[in-house]
């Protein structure tokens, strides 16, 4: 470890995965075989440019195959190996793992995962706090790891919400508010004493401007 390094914050950046065939119109959860889109693609390509300007320290990934192939091409820009996390895989969402979310939307519990997400339990599945509490320990994991780094972390919506709006001190009742779009961009950076590890979120669902200036204040 460089002595240098132990003093910086560890920025650790969470990005969802490209758009696929079934974004907005299926709940796909951990289903293999769900690739990116054309578009999606094309996505991945732009966020591994923005990504490419920073000192990227390490890659890491749910193992599902959208976020891998999201990746893909920031590994390629930065000369990383994209590495398997399974603490950002997608929630375990259960028995309503490929359903379409129309038919969701009619069951009285969607209501109880939009207003009081804090209370709901997918049926055979994770609840939103297990979700909460696996990607706060990975994401320590991750920082520990690499203090002083820039650390990508390639995931999905619902634990980057959920992992932003932990930063953030908020309720877990009120992470649906937060909007994380196709290959968004949230940043959150740690301090180097562990002492001192209240987060410090430096950007949410950024899409379009440059990440090149990106720092803990």
């Amino acid at each position: 470890m460089n002595p240098k390094n132990a003093t910086q914050p560890t920025m650790i950046l969470l990005v969802r995965h490209g758009q696929t065939p079934t974004t907005g119109k299926v709940l796909p959860g951990r289903a293999a075989g769900l690739y990116l889109s054309e578009h999606g693609r094309e996505q991945a390509e732009r966020v591994a440019q923005r990504l490419s300007a920073l000192p990227v320290t390490a890659i890491y990934a749910s193992p599902l195959e959208r976020t891998m192939q999201t990746a893909g091409p920031t590994a390629e820009q930065t000369g990383l190996r994209v590495v398997e996390e399974p603490g950002l895989l997608e929630g375990d969402f259960g028995d309503w793992t490929g359903v379409q979310l129309a038919d969701l939307m009619k069951l009285p519990e969607w209501k109880t995962v939009q207003q009081r997400p804090d209370t709901f339990r997918f049926p055979n599945g994770e609840s939103f706090a297990e979700i909460r509490d696996r990607m706060a320990a990975t994401l320590a994991k991750l920082g520990d790891k690499h203090p002083g780094g820039t650390v990508l972390c390639f995931s999905h919506a619902d634990p980057i919400r959920i992992a932003v709006s932990d930063a953030l001190g908020a309720a877990l009742r009120v992470f649906q508010r937060i909007s994380i779009a196709p290959c968004s961009v949230s940043a959150i950076a740690y301090a180097a004493d562990p002492t001192e590890r209240t987060p410090m979120v430096l950007t949410v669902n950024s899409t379009l401007e440059s990440l090149a200036e990106l720092r803990a204040s």
